[in-house]
């Protein structure tokens, strides 16, 4: 795999194996980001943490977005996108590196926010490389495929790290992710190669958006923000729930991943039936109300399993479509600082869920409180589809 890209011939063998390094690559970035939750109660019993700073920490993985997000899509202007994604997975190294050798909240969070800054970078970049190369050509399965990576990363984090905390000690959890992000760096910045009509918009792109471009953008990222914000509630608590119906930690874990390994799958089909249906939004609306069902549903502790599979095979299937609307959103030329838009609005929501979740949990005892609260979020992000469809019909309208 030479330089993957062949001067002048970007053909369709090339576009997806350009998506399979790309998801290869970016699922160190789920992993990375998963040590903190599958940790959590080592942390609670070693550390002394609550909860609620549980939760922070959770969401300071995100807090970088909130300032870096649009500096980022700016550097875009002068620096090429495989060595902003190298850079980026360099940070997430060094910040899981700096939470193993935490021996308390400060340098811990300090470590959550240097990978966060990595993960604001390598999201925007990893996503405009995608939509540069799939628009207009199936852009919402190529989406699915690479969301679906976060997922992936998530899973193997759900087993993996519980597996090392348990067996070694949760600091190791953390320095294995911090050296697959090592290894995504060398292989993006050593293999990715961009099609010619990019490297041309790089060039040109002017800054800014135009407030029609503008409006569409923070839809989107409102839906997309949503969407994960439900989702991440989702894998940090639902074993809470678990738990307090009779499961065993371990266990508890594994049936809750079992959502994020069907989702590898199911996320890729949603996505091809979206593109080839030419509607997408059905399939969104009826993920989303089949994630609110699941959520409100598991305190049933005997349908754990059944439930976790239906969240994977439809309620979160539909991620790629929701990322896909960031190439209706904005112009090709405007694709950089656009996603540096986008972002800085998703990880506003982000950052936010976690700690809220968290402090719903400390404040009632009952880990359904923070469930609900993401079953919220889920509804919130179909809304957010819904006006971005009616802003489309506003601006064609005139």
């Amino acid at each position: 795999m030479t330089g993957v890209h062949a001067a002048g011939a970007e053909s369709d063998r090339t576009r997806w194996l350009i998506l399979a390094l790309l998801f290869a690559c970016r699922t160190a970035m789920g992993f990375q980001f998963q040590t903190l939750g599958s940790v959590s109660e080592s942390l609670v019993a070693q550390l002394g943490f609550s909860y609620t700073e549980i939760g922070t920490l959770i969401g300071l993985f995100m807090l970088p977005g909130l300032v870096l997000s649009l500096p980022a899509g700016y550097l875009g202007r002068y620096l090429p996108d495989r060595t902003l994604v190298a850079l980026g997975f360099a940070s997430l190294a060094v910040g899981g590196t700096i939470a193993a050798l935490a021996q308390g909240f400060g340098l811990l969070a300090l470590g959550r926010v240097a990978a966060g800054a990595g993960f604001v970078i390598s999201t925007i970049y990893l996503t405009k490389m995608v939509a540069d190369w799939f628009a207009g050509k199936k852009l919402a399965t190529a989406m699915s495929v690479l969301v679906m990576s976060w997922p992936f990363g998530i899973a193997m984090g759900q087993i993996a790290h519980v597996w090392v905390d348990a067996h070694f000690d949760w600091r190791v959890a953390f320095l294995v992710a911090s050296v697959y992000c090592a290894a995504g760096a060398l292989a993006v910045f050593l293999l990715y190669r961009p099609p010619a009509h990019a490297r041309q918009a790089q060039a040109a792109g002017p800054i800014g958006l135009p407030r029609q471009e503008l409006v569409l953008t923070l839809l989107a990222a409102a839906a997309w923000g949503l969407f994960n914000g439900g989702y991440i509630v989702y894998l940090s608590f639902a074993p809470q729930v678990l738990i307090a119906g009779g499961y065993e930690a371990t266990r508890a874990a594994a049936v809750v991943s079992i959502a994020s390994w069907v989702l590898i799958l199911s996320g890729a089909v949603f996505g091809q039936l979206a593109d080839r249906s030419g509607k997408p939004d059905r399939f969104l609306y009826a993920g989303t109300a089949v994630a609110v069902l699941v959520m409100l549903s598991l305190p049933q502790a005997s349908l754990a399993v059944g439930l976790s599979l239906l969240f994977g095979l439809i309620g979160v299937a539909p991620a790629g479509i929701i990322m896909a609307l960031t190439g209706e959103a904005m112009a090709p030329e405007r694709r950089a600082f656009g996603m540096g838009v986008f972002m800085t609005c998703y990880f506003v929501l982000q950052t936010a869920a976690p700690p809220i979740a968290g402090w719903l949990f400390d404040r009632t005892g009952d880990p359904y409180g923070p469930i609900v609260f993401g079953a919220c979020l889920f509804a919130g992000a179909a809304l957010a589809n819904w006006a971005f469809r009616r802003a489309q019909k506003v601006i064609a309208a005139r």
